[in-house]
């Protein structure tokens, strides 16, 4: 491991945030020496600084933390000086109680954190600045009210490529997985190839658990946000499709497992096999249709094949007692998985 990598991210935060975070520190600044008489404002730039996140819901939310945080140092500190002045031994005694105060209340991290900074900077400096207290919870005021501006004025983001891509990401394996487990009913397989089969739909749970977080950031940056009625409606449509294809994660690895539990040899001879490979095959392709409308899979004409798979019976020949388990688990979540996919 590089000692680089300890503190360097592996990408870089988009130009256009960071020139929003440094617009609003100096803005925070101009704006505080106007409205205060202080000629260095440096708690409104600060305030600015760390404000300005990604997202309109995330700024608002860090602005209440730090605002929070200042606010219940400054009475923290002036509680504490009222009653014990401010020797340098108080000091130490009430960063300990800042901080104890803020676990107590169950605060996030910035705003118990904010508390003990406050109070000792009170303390430290107060004693000999009048109005100090007070010209700091403005000054953090202004920044935060600056940072939450600039953040929902210039191109406040919406996290939707993220979720399209993640979703579609999620649904293209998810066919691919299908396609793979239609080819291993189809063919004999090697207990190294089973196992290989099994481990390759176990990867549909990161990706899965990706999307997930992909759509919750989507639906986070339309909090608050001006662009909310205008692309609201297509991150909402990439939760509603990862609701369809979340259940077939848990179907398909199932599906594998059983196959991976239950393989013989002689499963490939079975006529009903064939037959389940042949749905599963159609049924990947319509989730190609499901999640990317204009691709289909590789060699595959771009028109939908015969009715969705199950909608005609199968002709199912007694299985031999060795497989009729396996058969009828693969039929039954087969069933499910067009369930999901035609939205019935």
């Amino acid at each position: 491991m590089r000692m680089t990598s300890r503190i360097q991210s592996s990408s870089r935060v988009p130009l256009l945030q960071v020139t929003k975070v440094a617009f609003a520190s100096v803005l925070a600044w101009i704006v505080a020496q106007l409205l205060l008489p202080t000629e260095l404002p440096i708690f409104a730039a600060i305030a600015a600084l760390l404000v300005v996140q990604p997202s309109v819901n995330q700024t608002l939310g860090r602005a209440i933390e730090r605002t929070v945080g200042v606010i219940a140092g400054v009475i923290v500190a002036t509680v504490i000086a009222q009653l014990f002045g401010s020797a340098e031994w108080i000091i130490l005694i009430t960063i300990v109680v800042a901080i104890f105060i803020g676990w107590a209340l169950r605060l996030t991290p910035a705003s118990a954190n904010q508390i003990p900074i406050t109070a000792m900077l009170v303390l430290a400096l107060g004693t000999t600045t009048p109005g100090y207290a007070v010209e700091r919870s403005i000054e953090t005021l202004i920044g935060a009210v600056i940072g939450f501006i600039v953040t929902i004025s210039i191109a406040p983001p919406v996290l939707l490529a993220p979720a399209q891509e993640s979703v579609s990401a999620l649904g293209t394996e998810l066919a691919a997985t299908i396609d793979r487990l239609a080819d291993a009913l189809e063919a004999p397989m090697r207990p190294a190839q089973l196992e290989e089969l099994l481990l390759n739909a176990r990867l549909l749970r990161p990706m899965q658990a990706k999307a997930n977080e992909a759509v919750k950031e989507g639906r986070e940056s339309l909090a608050f946000n001006p662009r909310r009625s205008r692309l609201g409606g297509a991150v909402e449509a990439e939760a509603t499709l990862l609701a369809r294809l979340s259940p077939l994660v848990n179907r398909v690895i199932g599906m594998t497992r059983a196959l991976r539990d239950h393989y013989d040899d002689s499963l490939s001879e079975e006529p009903t096999v064939h037959a389940i490979a042949a749905e599963l095959k159609r049924a990947a392709h319509d989730l190609r249709l499901l999640t990317e409308p204009d691709a289909a899979a590789p060699g595959e004409a771009e028109v939908r094949p015969e009715p969705p798979a199950l909608t005609a019976p199968l002709v199912i020949a007694t299985p031999h007692p060795e497989h009729w388990i396996l058969i009828g688990s693969l039929m039954e979540d087969l069933r499910r998985v067009r369930e999901e996919i035609v939205g019935d």
